[in-house]
């Protein structure tokens, strides 16, 4: 990175130039003489680029049109949201907030869409033009520091909504009317409209709820995203190599440039857990050894560049092959999750997946001698001891956010029923703590868990993430078939 480029955080000033305009600098940027400001705003061609439309327009019409009937007369406010600091004067690579791209297909920082009278307008910081110092000096959105942002005329063109400058925002939303904000996103966009914590937490929640069942274009978005996301997998694999060299960081690197090469970015932090480190159920540190005799729990998920995400989840044996004890406590879980898989279809409830695959799992370790007492106490609600090792919930929803429809009412989503389109996980695990005494000590220390991405059907279901293998003995060929 060159010294003093790019992003924004405390230490930015705004500064305002000898015509006026306020441009992002750094204490350390050198003195820029009013000669060379006046050379550089001068001999510049300019285009502007005819785009075509983005494959989600129809689609974003559609939302928009269902967001508004929900709210008939109210205006509707969601930002993208802007650049978080990551350090000092340096930025994390921006994402746009989850509603405001569902609805507008948009992933460009500092827009803010706004529904009203049935109609979208995104209010959206364009292009700086040639002639301002903007253009070559501001360290966030200058051309020649950040890169080229699009036209007012490129975004309408390909996104099908009418554009309009960010700096029209305040004057639109100070006209008379209901106003609804998707709160937390944008703070000087929360400054512009007096809140009401219960009016906004109603849009966030129906805009959550508008996401649960996916479109057509979504699933083929998010199988992509786990067709990536198996080329991941396998990259890690046919490097084994490496993988015993380095260890954890290596698969967690290797994975990161297959997501960066083929789709947007990971849809969260790569959990790449060997051994003991796989019964931490979000172990992201990535820094242990990948050790032979022991498992390795891979959980990955490419974020497509629509920002649809994949989450899945296979645990291998580092020699290539199962031991019996692993096996068995392997094929136990598959056996689990088959049985939540099995499970899911239109109509039933939401937990259906997850009660199948924990009654498995407890009847499981009531087998191995472990429940104190039946496994049918153990899965009384009132009980539920078995949970000592198997810690967390079966499914969570996936779209565009890894646990997506979160702000979703408990009676639509964890208390609700599942309905064609929806996609959930299903994920089962095992985990032995490597201090718990209550279990023999040759489990202490092994943590398993398979995760694939589920499309409810008409009838059933889709395993979205099938091209990864999930019985031991495909497991087994795979790996061997990759490392040649």
């Amino acid at each position: 990175m060159v010294a003093g480029v790019s992003e924004t955080d405390d230490t930015t000033r705004s500064r305002p130039t000898d015509a006026g305009e306020q441009v992002r600098t750094e204490s350390h940027d050198p003195k820029v003489p009013e000669a060379w400001s006046a050379f550089m705003r001068t001999g510049w061609g300019d285009r502007e680029l005819d785009l075509p439309p983005h494959p989600v327009t129809e689609w974003a019409a559609q939302r928009r049109a269902r967001l508004a009937d929900a709210f008939p007369g109210e205006r509707l406010v969601l930002p993208a949201g802007g650049f978080k600091v990551r350090s000092n004067d340096t930025d994390y690579r921006f994402r746009s907030d989850t509603a405001h791209t569902y609805f507008s297909g948009n992933q460009t920082s500092d827009a803010v869409l706004v529904v009203e009278d049935g109609e979208g307008v995104l209010y959206a910081r364009p292009r700086s033009s040639r002639d301002t110092d903007e253009f070559f000096r501001d360290r966030q959105y200058g051309e020649l520091w950040a890169g080229r942002r699009p036209s007012l005329h490129e975004m309408s063109s390909s996104l099908g909504l009418p554009c309009r400058h960010i700096d029209e925002l305040p004057s639109a939303l100070a006209k008379t009317g209901k106003t609804r904000v998707q709160r937390g996103v944008d703070a000087g966009v929360d400054a512009l409209v007096a809140g009401d914590p219960d009016r906004d937490d109603e849009l966030a929640r129906v805009a959550s709820e508008l996401r649960l069942v996916k479109d057509e274009w979504e699933i083929g978005q998010l199988r992509e995203a786990c067709d990536i996301t198996a080329l991941g997998f396998e990259d890690a694999v046919r490097d084994w190599g490496n993988v015993l060299k380095y260890g954890e960081r290596w698969i967690e690197g290797t994975f990161f440039r297959r997501a960066r090469a083929m789709g947007n970015d990971i849809g969260y932090d790569s959990i790449v857990g060997g051994g003991k480190h796989a019964t931490t159920l979000h172990w992201i540190e990535n820094s242990g050894p990948v050790t032979p005799g022991e498992l390795l729990l891979l959980d990955m998920g490419v974020e497509g560049t629509n920002l649809y995400t994949a989450d899945v989840t296979r645990t291998l044996p580092v020699d290539g092959r199962y031991t019996g004890l692993q096996r068995d406590l392997y094929d136990l879980v598959l056996e689990a999750q088959v049985a939540g898989i099995d499970a899911v279809r239109p109509g039933v409830a939401f937990l259906a997946p997850h009660l199948a695959a924990m009654t498995v799992l407890a009847h499981g370790l009531g087998d191995l001698g472990l429940l104190p007492v039946s496994p049918e106490e153990a899965l009384d609600p009132e009980s539920k001891v078995y949970s000592r090792w198997t810690l967390h919930g079966t499914s969570h929803m996936l779209g565009l956010d890894v646990h997506d429809c979160g702000r979703a009412a408990p009676e639509a989503y964890a208390q609700g029923t599942l309905a064609e389109g929806m996609v959930l996980t299903v994920e089962p695990g095992l985990y032995f703590q490597e201090d718990d005494l209550l279990v023999p000590e040759e489990l202490r220390g092994i943590g398993i868990r398979i995760e694939d991405d589920i499309v409810v059907t008409r009838d059933g279901w889709a395993n979205l993430s099938d091209s990864l293998p999930r019985e031991a003995d495909a497991v087994e060929e795979w790996m061997g078939r990759l490392q040649g």
